[in-house]
């Protein structure tokens, strides 16, 4: 069996704490003879396309074990597996249940409906404050007793909203949301898919958007009004890696510190060389961001040993194929693989896990450098389906590879109960009197 290495032990909420003694990052040995002769045939048929066999980087190991490569430990431009880093450093940063909160606050009292002042966000990072989510904070306006703002909006902090970062732009949005009268009809579209009676929210903001870069401590006594949770990082990783949503994964390297950062502490995590993992984003924009096959696998399986300790599975971060839509519509992956897409103009990737009934969880990364994207996406498929037919397939989805929840993350956008009033109307205007 080929050689392995061990993390060292940390603190914290580190994942490698919790499996110092268990390996997960494989050196290449001598392969498993059947997984090599069908790698072999998916490489000579890409080289009858006139495709280079040292650009196609694949990376195939069974648990502990070593079973095939090529390429496999050479960092390739990896797209968006960049989001599999992306996620690790995530969870060792925050951990699956952390929520971004972006607190609402006045300026002024509050008199027959109307805030006399100015209303103040201040934003928290969170990635997923969409319509859906921006509609339940103008609803628990209302329920204080706020209908309309006589000042302005005010927007502090780090604050996204419906995927927008550039903060005025996302301040507009903001307040079209919290003021059902001015909704487009994107938003009157998103309404719909929530509970039926979910109110339509009445906040009127006489004001402009004004963005507060620096000095937001300068700006007149503020009133505490609400706390909005985001939903779970569990949730917002899967959706981001469901849709391959560049936003969302910028926004988390950005809030983490940086691609240098995300790179080196999921580097770390998996305990694979550092030169394995080189970012110059978090999101797999450009040819820049490379990733060898072997590392991708390494993330997957921390990942998903983690995960365990902590009531999910790798499937609450990731699509599974024949459930999840996304990236992997219309691909031909066999059924209950959970997978990673990436995809650039001359780059297709897809990384995951596969349940066989042979070999068990059987960790696979392809990184094919060619601008025939379908036909690489087909290969690829072909090849996962070689490597079931040679292995057999599961009569059911392994609990490990099963999502925790039922309720997708999409229906849990604009849930009220996280957006809480911290005062009441009667206290704010105590307050504000004081």
């Amino acid at each position: 069996m080929a050689g392995v290495s061990r993390p060292a032990a940390s603190s914290g909420n580190a994942i490698s704490a919790l499996w110092q003694d268990t390996p997960w990052m494989i050196l290449p040995g001598t392969p498993d003879t059947a997984t090599q002769t069908t790698l072999q045939k998916y490489l000579d048929d890409l080289t009858r396309k006139g495709l280079a066999t040292n650009l196609q980087g694949v990376w195939l190991q069974s648990g502990v074990q070593f079973l095939a490569s090529n390429q496999g430990t050479t960092p390739l431009p990896a797209a968006s597996l960049t989001k599999v880093a992306t996620s690790l450093a995530a969870l060792e940063a925050w951990g699956p249940d952390y929520q971004f909160e972006t607190l609402v606050s006045a300026t002024g009292p509050i008199q027959n409906g109307v805030l006399d002042g100015d209303l103040v966000v201040q934003g928290g990072g969170d990635p997923l404050l969409v319509w859906e989510e921006a509609i339940a904070v103008g609803n628990e306006l209302n329920r204080l007793g706020v209908t309309k703002v006589a000042g302005n909006l005010v927007l502090t902090g780090n604050f996204l909203m419906n995927f927008e970062t550039q903060p005025e732009k996302a301040g507009a949005l903001l307040k079209q949301a919290l003021n059902a009268n001015s909704w487009s009809g994107e938003v009157a579209d998103q309404y719909q898919k929530l509970p039926t009676g979910t109110p339509r929210p009445q906040v009127a903001i006489a004001g402009d958007v004004q963005v507060v870069r620096y000095g937001a401590d300068l700006l007149p006594k503020q009133i505490l009004l609400l706390r909005h949770r985001s939903l779970p990082l569990s949730h917002i990783l899967k959706l981001m890696n469901i849709y391959s949503n560049n936003v969302i994964a910028e926004s988390l390297a950005n809030s983490l510190g940086g691609a240098a950062v995300v790179a080196q502490q999921a580097a770390i995590a998996a305990d694979v060389p550092q030169d394995e993992i080189r970012l110059k984003n978090g999101s797999g924009l450009g040819t820049e961001n490379q990733i060898s096959p072997r590392a991708v696998c390494a993330m997957f399986a921390t990942m998903q040993r983690y995960l365990q300790f902590r009531n999910r599975t790798i499937a609450d971060l990731f699509p599974i194929s024949g459930v999840d839509g996304g990236t992997i519509d219309y691909r031909k992956i066999p059924q209950d693989a959970v997978v990673k897409t990436g995809t650039l103009n001359d780059v297709s990737a897809l990384a995951g896990v596969l349940p066989t009934r042979d070999r068990g969880f059987v960790w696979f990364v392809m990184i094919n450098r060619g601008t025939d994207l379908d036909d690489l996406r087909d290969r690829q498929d072909q090849l996962l389906q070689a490597l079931v037919k040679q292995w057999g397939s599961v009569a059911t989805r392994p609990l490990a590879l099963s999502p925790n929840g039922t309720q997708s993350t999409a229906n849990r956008l604009g849930a009220g109960d996280r957006t809480d009033a911290v005062r009441s109307a009667v206290d704010i205007n105590t307050y504000s009197n004081n």
